[in-house]
């Protein structure tokens, strides 16, 4: 894979704070790559030095191979989006996207090709003479795309670039931003605290906490095998249960059901398992498919969400959750119902804390 983005090393202090903490990543070229984790944890303090806002304490970062050192935003080839979406209201959608042209001087002609091609990218080439007040939400915020596409950046940065915008146009949007990318062929590093954003849009995601970089993977590995308790309970819903390895191949839960997992770990260690809600079924005492995992309890609550119902078991190990979908075929649990659940071995991930 080829580095568009290369951190080694890189930690940022401020004061006694460690923003971020001797954190290294590679970033494809072209790759649509995102930043994750809550507020505090040094996402974008990342995407800051990368933009040259800030330069680290300590560290080494290159963009294709060449040190950025002390250098600044302006003499970098990157450029950035903002959750803001800084439109000058005066100005046409045409004039808005060339301003930062204009101000380098480029000339008129150059000016008007790369404007046409930067809206034309976004697919709003017909709004051109409007003003953003003219515009939609969604409208205004491919404006500043366009705006930074303009100037043909090596690397486009974004800061929650969707933060402003309602859940409906904000998933719209997601879908968009993912193919606009692909048509542009660029990198994207974006930084978001919205799992299911990051999950939608990225080809891999680091996930961060307390300014470390806990774990890189592609979405699919990310929420099927988190490495850490953090991960497993930051993406997505999870159950976590507590658990001791027997062996290689078994682990006793809390409460003393033995299941299947892969472990690799030492016998006697404590661990958790993680299971998601959706990889759980219910069914009668002594009904659970040979193979699988299960454990016995009762539904203690049903909720009904349209496309699924939503159980809460409780079990020797604990109360767990579980999603069933909404299929004529599947048969509806009442509370109270002395059940039990299985899982796939498969789906039985092991983490530390």
């Amino acid at each position: 894979m080829i580095s568009a983005v290369e951190l080694s090393g890189v930690s940022k202090h401020f004061d006694d704070l460690v923003a971020v903490d001797d954190l290294t990543l590679d970033i494809g070229d072209g790759e649509f790559f995102s930043l994750l984790g809550p507020s505090g944890c040094g996402k974008t303090t990342t995407l800051r030095m990368i933009a040259g806002f800030e330069f680290p304490t300590m560290g080494s970062l290159r963009i294709h191979g060449e040190e950025m050192g002390l250098l600044p935003p302006n003499k970098r080839p990157v450029n950035t989006v903002f959750q803001s979406y800084a439109l000058f209201p005066h100005m046409t959608i045409e004039q808005n996207v060339g301003f930062g042209l204009l101000m380098q001087k480029v000339g008129g002609s150059e000016i008007s090709e790369r404007v046409a091609r930067a809206l034309d990218m976004v697919q709003l080439s017909h709004r051109a003479e409007a003003r953003p007040d003219q515009l939609s939400g969604g409208q205004r915020q491919r404006i500043a795309l366009a705006r930074a596409l303009v100037n043909e950046p090596e690397v486009l940065l974004l800061d929650e670039p969707l933060g402003a915008l309602d859940l409906k146009l904000r998933q719209s949007m997601q879908i968009e931003l993912k193919d606009l990318q692909h048509r542009v062929g660029i990198t994207f590093i974006y930084v978001t605290h919205d799992q299911q954003e990051a999950l939608t849009m990225s080809d891999r995601i680091g996930v961060m906490k307390d300014g470390k970089l806990l774990q890189v993977d592609d979405p699919q590995a990310l929420y099927e095998h988190p490495k850490s308790r953090f991960v497993a309970d930051f993406i997505g819903e999870i159950n976590l249960v507590r658990a001791k390895v027997v062996d290689g191949a078994t682990i006793e839960l809390v409460g003393g059901t033995m299941v299947r997992a892969t472990t690799g770990l030492s016998s006697g260690l404590d661990v958790n398992i993680a299971i998601r809600p959706e990889r759980l079924s219910l069914n009668e005492l002594g009904e659970a498919p040979d193979g699988r995992n299960s454990i016995e309890g009762t539904v203690v609550r049903r909720v009904y969400h349209g496309d699924f119902f939503f159980y809460e078991f409780d079990t020797p190990a604990g109360v767990l959750e579980i999603k069933e979908e909404n299929r004529p075929s599947l048969p509806r649990y009442d509370e109270g119902s002395r059940l039990v659940a299985s899982w796939s071995p498969d789906a039985t991930t092991v983490v530390q804390d």
